[in-house]
Parts: structure tokens; C-alpha cells; sequence
């Protein structure tokens, strides 16, 4: 089982293998109690709407919905937080996030962009469309990824924890399309499930990252739990060419990009 040495988490080889062979890993304990409570302290002050996220990169993941009442948004989403709060920059999962990254991908990984994800409890409706990560990005090269899925509550079955589809990112990408209208008007992509296709869901403590390729299938359920939020706090690192290539293009992963780039995106992953 891996551990904490100070900044840097020692992934183990083991893990290391099962990232590469089913597209994932579990990390247990990466975060300790007195970080994770500075992480909540800023969370929440995100949660309740109290640090001002423009445009469209604070809205609901599920309905679309963006400069309305947030604490009651299915998904509560925040797309890059770390730039409206910059405090948050060079922070303790950050820093361990990079560490996990560089072990499980090769050196010259860097961040390239965060988001915060939030399932209040009692929000059946609250399911993450199943959906590869790559179909929302430009192509590129270098396709290492690292997307450190922090639980900074306890994921569960009935809290809605993530669900990944073991090696599918060893096939190509599959075709995607938005979940309802069109990208500029609903960002949410989804993917259609195969009669083959057995979901394997990870339930994680608060604490405990998951580690997924961005080729891997995944998604998740509602919060059906009563008094349990499901909160999660994302850092994604790809290689620093890859980040320099999106960049050059305008592409930033804010939800406030260029509604031409969303097009172009929908256009590669349709081909693949």
C-alpha cells in the first residue's frame, strides 16, 4: 500500500501496474484530518457562493443551470477554483497530486486544470453521465493522464461514488454526444453503455484519491443517502507539451472558453 513521505505519495508498483493494465488506481490515506479540514474551510465557502466564480464555470452539472442558486444545484460544479481563489495555488494536494502523477506517467507532468464536484444529500438526480474524459478535450500527441479524484467525503454506493469501466482505455475513444441540446448550451457529454460493459464502483474514504486515465469509461450515480454530501475536489496533470499544445489553442478547460473549441472537440471525438 502506498504512503506519505512529507509532499511526495510513494505509489507502489503494484499500483502503479494496475493504473496501467485497468485504467485506475485507489490510493488510500493521501490526505490527512488537519488538510483536509483546510480544504473544507474553502470548499465550502465555494459552496455557499461566496467567492465569485464568473460566467459558466460555477453551474450544474445535470440541468445546465449557471448564475442561479447554487447550494441547490444537482452537481454543484466549479471549473477551475484554484484561479478564483489563488490561494489555493501550489496547495498540499497539488503538490502530493504531482507526486502521484510524475510516478504513474513519467516526468514532465504538470497541472492542468482543477474542478470541484459536490452531490448533496438526498439528490437522486445527481448522476455523472458515463463518459471518457478525452471526448471533452483537444487531441493531442501525448496523451498521458493523471486525474487525482480526491473524496473529501466518504464515497459511497448510495452517496454516488465513481464507477470505471476496467481497460477500456486500451480500445479507442468511443462517440460521444450532449447530453441534451448542443455543447454551447450544455457542456455535459455522455456515451452509450454496451450489453458487455460490467461497471466496477470504488467506494473510497474521505482522504483517499482515485487515480483515473483519460481513456477510461466512467461515471456515477445519484446521492441517495439522507445526511451524507459527496464531495470532490479534482486535480488533473498532463504532460507539459500537451498542456503548452491546448493553451496555444485557447483551450483552458474553463467552461467560458471559445464555443468554436467545443465544436472542434465534438468533431475529433466523433471520428475516433
Amino acid at each position: 500500500m502506498g504512503h506519505r513521505e512529507g509532499t511526495r505519495y510513494v505509489v507502489t508498483n503494484e499500483e502503479q501496474e494496475a493504473f496501467g493494465q485497468v485504467g485506475y488506481v485507489h490510493l488510500p490515506g493521501v490526505l490527512n484530518e488537519d488538510e483536509l479540514a483546510a480544504i473544507d474551510v474553502v470548499y465550502d465557502t465555494f459552496m455557499r457562493g461566496e467567492i465569485p466564480v464568473p460566467g459558466k464555470d460555477l453551474y450544474d452539472m445535470v440541468s445546465g443551470e449557471y448564475g442561479t442558486d447554487p447550494p441547490h444545484y444537482a452537481i454543484f460544479n466549479v471549473m477551475l477554483p484554484r484561479r478564483y481563489y489563488p490561494g489555493w495555488q501550489s496547495n498540499i494536494f497539488e503538490q502530493v497530486g504531482h507526486t502521484i502523477a510524475e510516478q504513474l506517467c513519467g516526468e514532465g507532468m504538470v497541472l492542468d486544470f482543477d474542478q470541484l464536484l459536490a452531490k448533496q444529500p438526498g439528490r437522486e438526480d445527481a448522476v455523472f453521465a458515463w463518459h471518457q474524459d478525452q471526448a471533452y478535450w483537444i487531441n493531442t500527441d501525448d496523451r498521458r493522464t493523471a486525474t487525482c479524484w480526491l473524496a473529501v467525503d466518504d464515497s459511497t454506493l448510495e452517496s454516488g461514488c465513481m464507477q470505471f469501466l476496467p481497460g477500456s482505455h486500451l480500445t479507442p475513444v468511443r462517440p460521444h454526444r450532449p447530453i441534451t441540446g448542443n455543447r454551447q448550451d450544455q457542456h455535459t457529454l455522455i456515451t452509450d453503455l454496451r450489453p458487455e460493459d460490467v461497471l466496477v464502483p470504488v467506494e473510497i474514504k474521505r482522504g483517499d484519491v482515485t487515480v483515473h486515465n483519460e481513456g477510461v469509461l466512467h461515471g456515477s450515480g445519484g446521492n441517495t443517502s439522507r445526511n451524507n454530501r459527496r464531495r470532490a475536489y479534482i486535480n488533473a496533470y498532463r504532460s507539459v507539451e500537451t498542456v503548452r499544445q491546448e493553451r496555444s489553442l485557447g483551450f483552458t478547460h474553463s467552461h467560458n472558453d471559445d464555443p468554436t473549441l467545443l465544436a472542434a472537440v465534438d468533431g475529433l471525438q466523433t471520428s475516433c
